[in-house]
């Protein structure tokens, strides 16, 4: 039995998965011939899911991405690195 206190973190989690939505989403629209930093940021701009094409399954997936919080982490991103 561990007699410390563990810190636990949702944030790191759910970094992981956003980007791995994010990844899937960018190879779907590049598959179907689309730029998809312009498609990306159309949709996170107008919150308008016919920016995301529903090849793979890419545009239920970035539904289920805050947009907010994905924009906070993209800035945060930025001017960190």
């Amino acid at each position: 039995m561990l007699d410390g206190t563990r810190k636990f973190n949702l944030v790191d989690d759910s970094n992981v998965e956003m980007k791995r939505i994010l990844t899937t989403v960018y190879d779907a629209l590049k598959e179907k011939g689309y730029n998809p930093i312009n498609q990306i940021v159309g949709y996170l701009l107008s919150e308008d899911p016919t920016y995301i094409t529903n090849h793979n399954n890419a545009r239920s997936l970035i539904r289920k991405i805050d947009r907010d919080e994905l924009m906070q982490e993209l800035v945060s991103f930025y001017l960190n690195n």
